[in-house]
C-alpha cells in the first residue's frame, strides 16, 4: 500500500461533479472572464446557492448582502471561487462515508476548525491569500475519507485515539504515512495549487526551516485536534510553545483565535458537511 497507488484508487471511486471541473478548465483559460465563470456556476443551481452562502458567511464577514453569483465572484475572486467550488464538490463527494467507521461530525468539526483557525492567524499576521489557508485546513485530512472508503479496517485501527498516541503516530504505524500526506497528493491530483497542498504535507514534519503558511497550518492543526478532542487530549498538548514563539504570538492571541473561531465552527461546518449536525 502506498500514496500513488490509493489516488489512482480513489479517482475510481470519487468524481467529482462536473461544475467543478468545467469551471477548473475555464479559470486555467487566460481568454475566461468573470461572466464565463458565472455562467458555469449558474447552471448548477446547488452549486449557486452553496456559493451565495460561502459569500455571505463568516469566512468572508462582508458588510452588506451578496445577491449574485457575479457580485460573488468579484469579492471573493475567482481563484478563491474555484478554491470555495472545489471543497464544496469535494465534501458532497464524499458524503456517503460510512459512519460505523468514522465519526463525520467530529471529522468536519476539527477540519472546520483547523481551517478557520488557520484563516484567523493568517490574517493576525498579514499574510496574503488567507482564504487558500482556509482550503488547506478544510481539506488536510481528506485522505481519512478515502481510507475510510477503501479500507475501512485500516482507518478503524488508525481512528483508536489515546493520550499516549498521536493520530499521525498510528497512522503511520498502521498505513506507514499520514493522512496529511494522502491528503496533499489527492490535491495535487485535483489540481489545487502547491500553496494549498504544500503546507498540509508538512504538518507533521519537524523541519525548522519552514515558511509561515506552513508554520501556521501546523499549528492550526494542533489547536483544533485538542479543541475537538478535549475528552482524549488535554488543552494544547499538541501545540508546540516554540512554534507559537516563532510565529509571534501568545497566549491571549491563542486564546482570542479559539474563542472568535468556536462562535464561528457551527454556521461554517453546514456549508460544507452535507449531514451536519444542528446542535453539540
Amino acid at each position: 500500500m502506498n500514496v500513488a497507488d490509493i489516488v489512482q484508487q480513489a479517482e475510481s471511486v470519487f468524481v467529482l461533479p462536473d461544475s467543478v471541473t468545467q469551471l477548473k478548465a475555464c479559470i486555467d483559460d487566460p481568454t475566461s472572464s468573470v461572466d464565463d465563470v458565472a455562467d458555469i456556476i449558474a447552471f448548477d443551481p446547488s452549486l449557486t446557492s452553496q456559493l451565495l452562502k460561502i459569500a455571505n458567511s463568516a469566512i468572508y464577514q462582508f458588510p452588506h448582502t451578496i445577491d449574485t453569483i457575479t457580485k460573488a465572484i468579484q469579492v471573493i475572486g475567482t481563484k478563491a471561487t474555484y478554491d470555495m467550488v472545489l471543497s464544496y464538490g469535494v465534501s458532497h463527494t464524499f458524503k456517503e462515508i460510512d459512519t460505523s467507521v468514522i465519526d463525520m461530525d467530529r471529522f468536519w468539526e476539527q477540519c472546520v476548525s483547523c481551517a478557520l483557525l488557520s484563516k484567523h492567524l493568517a490574517e493576525l499576521k498579514r499574510i496574503r491569500g488567507s482564504e487558500k489557508l482556509f482550503v488547506a485546513g478544510l481539506l488536510h485530512n481528506v485522505g481519512e475519507l478515502v481510507m475510510v472508503r477503501l479500507y475501512p479496517e485500516k482507518a478503524k485501527q488508525c481512528a483508536m485515539l489515546t493520550q499516549r498516541d498521536t493520530p499521525a503516530a498510528l497512522q503511520r504505524k498502521h498505513l506507514g504515512f499520514t493522512y496529511a500526506t494522502l491528503s496533499a497528493a489527492l490535491i495535487q491530483h485535483w489540481g489545487l495549487p502547491e500553496s494549498i497542498s504544500t503546507p498540509i504535507s508538512h504538518i507533521h514534519d519537524e523541519a525548522a526551516n519552514q515558511d509561515v503558511s506552513c508554520q501556521i497550518i501546523k499549528l492550526s492543526y494542533a489547536m483544533s485536534l485538542d479543541n475537538v478532542n478535549a475528552d482524549i487530549y488535554a488543552e494544547q498538548s499538541h501545540v508546540s510553545s516554540e512554534l507559537v514563539a516563532k510565529l509571534g504570538l501568545n497566549e491571549d492571541d491563542m486564546a482570542a483565535a479559539l474563542e472568535e473561531t468556536n462562535f464561528q465552527v457551527l454556521s461554517v461546518i453546514q456549508l460544507f458537511n452535507p449531514t451536519a449536525f444542528t446542535i453539540y
